[in-house]
């Protein structure tokens, strides 16, 4: 792969890991949202932050994100941003 293709492709996983770690930032902080959600919101931030790849990193994030996704007691909101992290991290491919 030339390097500048290399380095768009770089650069565009960084931007969806930035947004997808914002996103985060709000359901984590968000005392409307119950306890369980906020902490797994907060392992997502961590393995997004990791020194793995960023496929890995999207890959370990969305496993927590589908598990909690599910979750009877998650406010509707909260429930769409999460799709909405998913989505974002759904891109990032080795």
């Amino acid at each position: 792969m030339p390097k500048r293709r290399r380095k768009e492709r770089i650069e565009e996983y960084e931007e969806r890991i930035r947004q997808a770690l914002a996103l985060l930032e709000v359901v984590s902080n968000d005392f409307m949202t119950p306890r369980n959600i906020r902490l797994a919101a907060k392992e997502a931030i961590k393995a997004l932050k990791s020194s793995t790849t960023y496929a890995v990193r999207a890959a370990d994030a969305i496993s927590i994100l589908d598990e909690i996704s599910q979750d009877p007691n998650m406010p509707q909101h909260t429930r769409v941003r999460v799709w909405n992290i998913v989505s974002v991290l759904e891109g990032i491919r080795d």
